[in-house]
């Protein structure tokens, strides 16, 4: 009864915080409720160009063997676009994909691109460079230079591996034992 209660809980608040920025919907957002690791993602490729849910094309398969390379698990995780419409407001931008966070609660966030690492530090009032993971409300955040662009490019793929290779998997362990007992 109480996972269904959280899970309850967690559905409405995203709903709340999809009605802060006209147009998101229910394909700007995917994954697990309570995730490990949530993605957040400014520019759609082509998966969700196309109608797909965010991180569900190749760059989305990229996450998830990077992650669990690293020694997270790749079936806990969530993904969010932070500007789901072009028309949306910066400071409206940054309330929903605070709220979105807030209400799935990752361990670890990692923004896939340089309108995510914007949004993200904006909705949390930190600067996150390239990278250099922080500290961020008791989760880690990490900011990588272009996840979907390196997929074709063989040296920003090197670059977004070593950015990447900065997380420690063991804070998110810890932190997730104690965040969830």
């Amino acid at each position: 009864m109480l996972p269904e209660l959280f899970q309850r809980k967690v559905e409405a608040e995203l709903a709340r915080a999809n009605s802060l920025v006209r147009g998101a919907s229910d394909n700007a957002i995917a994954g697990e409720r309570f995730p490990c690791v949530a993605f957040v993602k400014g520019i759609p490729g082509p998966a969700e160009l196309s109608g797909a849910p965010v991180m569900s094309g190749p760059d989305g398969e990229a996450a998830a063997k990077a992650i669990e390379r690293l020694g997270f698990d790749p079936g806990s995780t969530f993904a969010v676009f932070c500007r789901p419409t072009s028309d949306a407001t910066d400071n409206d931008v940054a309330s929903r994909l605070r709220q979105v966070l807030e209400a799935v609660d990752p361990v670890t966030i990692i923004a896939t691109d340089d309108e995510a690492r914007d949004d993200l530090g904006r909705a949390f009032g930190v600067d996150l460079a390239f990278g250099r993971p922080i500290e961020l409300h008791g989760r880690v955040a990490l900011a990588v230079d272009g996840l979907e662009a390196s997929l074709v490019d063989d040296s920003r793929k090197r670059r977004v591996w070593r950015q990447m290779k900065e997380l420690d998997p063991r804070h998110a362990l810890d932190s997730s034992t104690k965040r969830r007992s």
